[in-house]
């Protein structure tokens, strides 16, 4: 995946309150050059990486020409404004970044961001003209394509300037097919395509001094980045604030701001509305304010719009992922909220199955802790492990049969949490082996021989169940203490830590922080939960997408990697023959499986097309058709739950059923209860014969 996709605001800055900085000014050309602290700066962050960064890279040559190429596509990731004539012109450069690392001195990078700001500027003064000549076809049969990602660059101005007239065209025809005015959309376009040019005259040498370095550490590794003074400023006031805002992690896309996540208990998760890979396309204030068009903005440009205080309301238009890029808009009105400990606490129910079984489901949506009740020495501090112990007694008393822990969408969190969450399911003994960047590899332990359950257990795990979630069902598989069920988990099996670069000042001035990658999990067999993730014994058929997904999506991840396994236990709970078969037999026949794959099929559609068309009459019928096929899936479903169908998808009312039930048609339900299920064929399996008879 491009960089574009890896460079996330991990700080949750989209969701918090407060101003941070003054109004930004234009910055003039002359001032673009590296002081003498980011020179300074580039020299210690290229000794630390070589020292303690887990992958001890070479700053060399090789480095040098992945840099180049990557700070090129940071700068032009949609290859939008330079030609295959300036990525010529800076050649020169492409075996000199090493050595402007080593020394500090950082002329080339600044050079290729002036040469860049001018052609911003060129490129948006024409599409200005563009949007006043009004002479645009939308008869004429001709394709845009809007993911360049991957795509030669334009060979000269002529060529560019073609893209940019069809550039122009879309955005002009998606804002038809949305129903504004031809007034409106010059409005629109011209508010979008001036705040391009002027926040990329915004950008200062901090800024360029940023993108520049973190070309370097995502050549070496996807988790590792630097935050500059101001960077690091925002996350310190992000933790203070304790993630208040609308709870969304972010990222850029092309010009799009996009979801990578919602948190749980956050305003967005909680209205059912918002997901991974839905894209920003404007932010309002209040329920009145103007919606103001951000495509093309800059993540933290963004981020500092949707904040906002406690209690306020803001307004986002959405495009949503199943829509794709020509697709249809709608609106999401959001309550601005602290995300309480209690909102993202662990919580379970009781699905009975047939032949009188009983299973208890335990949701765990994050693996917390409260660090600052510890620390006080509170005698009942929160935490993931309390909880789930107090639902298995529970459940217990209850006399479930069974026990479903769901790690869907868990991003992970402590990893003392996932240990003794371990812990709770078996006697005692390791859980997770960690490597350094020496080499040296510590065992987490559970060091409690009480354990809390020891029933029939079965873990269900998605694409976006990573870090601590992987290293409990990787334990839990490992032991054969449970089934693993779902889909191949994220892979995220590295271990991260801030590094304060002013330590090695002797004037210790703040030139900001690095978020290095410094250790890896590796499982109690001794493969690692990098890259692969956990696999589950029984793969679901939604995981097609998921291949494609996660740490196997992103360049210069680490890769799997196994050390010597440690001595455990093996409590020899394994897969029946017949589990498998009866469980793809029932999702053959399931309608909300049907559901799920189609989806999900729709959606790798959309991610593989690459260009739209230029034609309304065409637009207008592909949209229809994905309308359409969207309607008949969703009424399909809703049979099946025996609700009533929908004359169309305007028919629903998003805010009205976030306020009653989030998840009326039970979609998040179709694989915790096939869960369920694959749980109770395994414990009418073991029960003795005789029982079975009788």
């Amino acid at each position: 995946m491009k960089l574009r996709m890896t460079i996330i605001a991990t700080l949750f800055a989209s969701l918090l309150a407060g101003p941070l900085a003054a109004k930004p000014v234009t910055i003039a050309l002359d001032e673009l050059h590296a002081n003498e602290q980011q020179r300074q700066t580039a020299l210690i962050i290229t000794q630390v990486m070589e020292k303690f960064h887990y992958r001890k890279p070479q700053v060399d040559d090789k480095m040098s020409t992945e840099m180049f190429d990557r700070y090129l596509e940071s700068l032009d990731p949609n290859r939008s404004f330079f030609t295959a004539q300036h990525v010529a012109g800076f050649e020169q450069y492409r075996l000199q970044l090493d050595d402007s690392l080593r020394t500090g001195k950082l002329d080339p990078a600044f050079a290729m961001f002036r040469t860049f700001r001018e052609l911003v500027e060129e490129r948006i003064d024409y599409a200005m003209a563009l949007l006043k000549s009004d002479k645009f076809d939308f008869d004429l049969d001709e394709e845009y394509q809007f993911d360049r990602s991957k795509a030669a660059w334009a060979a000269d101005d002529a060529a560019i300037n073609d893209l940019w007239r069809k550039r122009v065209k879309n955005d002009i025809l998606s804002l038809r097919l949305a129903g504004k005015t031809e007034d409106d959309i010059k409005q629109t376009l011209s508010k979008r395509y001036e705040s391009i040019a002027r926040r990329v005259a915004q950008m200062d040498a901090e800024d360029i001094f940023q993108t520049y370095i973190n070309a370097f550490t995502l050549s070496v590794e996807p988790h590792t980045s630097y935050m500059s003074p101001r960077l690091s400023e925002n996350f310190d006031i992000g933790m203070r604030l304790s993630l208040q805002g609308i709870g969304a992690v972010l990222r850029s896309s092309n010009e799009f701001t996009e979801i990578q996540s919602t948190v749980p208990g956050g305003p967005a998760e909680r209205s059912g509305e918002l997901g991974g890979g839905d894209r920003i396309v404007g932010v309002a204030q209040g329920r009145d304010g103007e919606m103001e068009d951000v495509i093309g903005w800059r993540l933290q440009d963004v981020v500092d719009l949707i904040r906002g205080p406690k209690d306020s309301v803001v307004r986002l238009g959405i495009l949503p992922k199943s829509q794709g890029v020509g697709g249809r808009t709608r609106e999401v009105v959001l309550v601005r909220d602290e995300i309480k400990l209690e909102d993202k606490a662990a919580k379970s129910e009781v699905i009975e199955v047939d032949r009188g079984i009983k299973v208890g489901v335990i949701e765990i949506p994050a693996f917390y802790r409260d660090f600052a009740g510890q620390a006080a020495g509170e005698d009942d501090f929160r935490s993931t492990t309390r909880d789930v112990r107090a639902l298995l007694d529970q459940l217990q008393e209850s006399h479930v049969d069974g026990i479903v822990i769901d790690l869907r969408r868990n991003g992970g969190g402590s990893l003392s949490e996932a240990t003794e969450l371990t812990g709770l399911f078996i006697e005692r003994g390791p859980v997770v082996q960690v490597r350094d960047s020496s080499g040296k590899v510590e065992v987490e332990r559970d060091p409690d021989p009480l354990q809390v359950y020891s029933g029939p257990l079965a873990v269900l795990v998605d694409r976006n169940s990573a870090s601590a979630s992987e290293i409990f069902a990787g334990a839990i598989q490992d032991y054969g203490r449970g089934l693993i069920l779902g889909e191949p988990t994220f892979g995220k099996g590295t271990v991260q830590t801030l590094v304060d670069l002013g330590r090695f000042l002797r004037t210790r001035d703040d030139i900001g922080r690095l978020r290095l990658t410094m250790a890896q999990f590796f499982r109690v067999e001794g493969g690692s939960t990098q890259h692969r993730g956990v696999t589950p014994d029984i793969v679901f058929p939604t995981s097609k997408g998921a291949n494609v997904h996660g740490e196997r999506s992103l360049d210069n991840a680490l890769p799997w990697a196994a050390i010597k396994p440690t001595v455990h236990a093996q409590l020899g709970t394994a897969l029946a023959p017949d589990l498998l078969t009866a469980s793809q037999q029932r999702i053959a026949n399931n309608p909300g499986f049907r559901f799920l794959v189609e989806e999900e099929n729709d959606l790798i559609a959309l991610g593989e097309k690459k260009t739209v068309s230029l034609r309304e009459s065409v637009r207008r019928a592909e949209w229809d058709q994905r309308e359409n096929a969207r309607l008949e899936r969703r009424n399909r479903l809703r049979a099946f739950r025996k609700l009533p169908p929908l004359a169309s998808l305007d028919d629903e009312d998003p805010q009205e059923a976030a306020e009653t039930d989030k998840d009326e048609e039970g979609i998040k339900r179709i694989m915790v209860e096939e869960s369920a299920n694959i749980l109770a064929d395994q414990i009418v399996a073991m029960r003795p014969r005789t029982a079975q008879v009788n």
